[in-house]
């Protein structure tokens, strides 16, 4: 059983998506999902990047490829109300629920159908108190047991390379993207191809400086 953890920030369209097809994507293989919900704006700060929604142009491709994506996947999709939202409250009423950082499966699935599903605004307070009696955490999400444990997750996430979500890890390989998940499928095959230079050795190259 191929253990793999799947780093989410529910403010994404495209790890919802990944997270809804995932069982579809590898339907037979023998594997396990650890759930750690993280940061994305502290990814991104940490690589001084900006988010896709938050450039003019791509903000508007984004909203639309991700209903394509959707309804030619049969994933329900609603954009909330106001994007990008504030989902600190989310992530830490996530790891609330569970223990080490990570969510369960309900969880996550309870978290991303609220915040993309119904195009209701996912940060609403009063939304939030009702899916925080929902879930009925054990443990405080504003306490700091919870905070210190979603920063844990995002540091360990740039430690380890990662640079957006949704990033999958296995076998201390990254596949990153709703459209990695058909490359995930084939390395938990164990598909030859992977042994191939242009796979492994495909950052060995210089890297021209960008024009000024």
């Amino acid at each position: 059983m191929k253990p793999i953890t799947c780093w989410l920030d529910f403010i994404s369209p495209y790890a919802y998506l990944a997270f809804e097809h995932l069982p579809v994507a590898l339907q037979g293989l023998s594997y396990r999902v650890d759930y750690r919900p993280v940061l994305f704006a502290g990814l991104l700060k940490h690589h001084g990047q900006l988010g896709p929604a938050e450039i003019p142009g791509k903000r508007t491709w984004t909203y639309r490829q991700v209903q394509w994506l959707a309804r030619t996947h049969g994933i329900p999709l609603d954009l909330p109300a106001a994007h990008p939202f504030n989902p600190l409250g989310l992530l830490r009423l996530a790891v609330a629920c569970g223990r080490d950082g990570l969510a369960n499966r309900y969880v996550c699935e309870t978290v991303f159908r609220h915040a993309w599903r119904g195009g209701a605004d996912a940060a609403d307070a009063a939304r939030l108190q009702a899916l925080t009696a929902q879930l009925a955490p054990a443990r405080d999400p504003s306490g700091d047991e919870v905070k210190a444990e979603l920063k844990s997750n995002t540091d360990a996430a740039i430690a380890a390379g990662l640079f957006g979500v949704p990033t999958f890890t296995v076998d201390d390989q990254v596949f990153w993207g709703f459209d990695a998940l058909p490359l995930l499928r084939a390395w938990i095959e164990g598909d030859a191809w992977f042994a191939d230079p242009r796979w492994m050795h495909a950052g060995d190259r210089p890297g021209a400086q960008r024009p000024r």
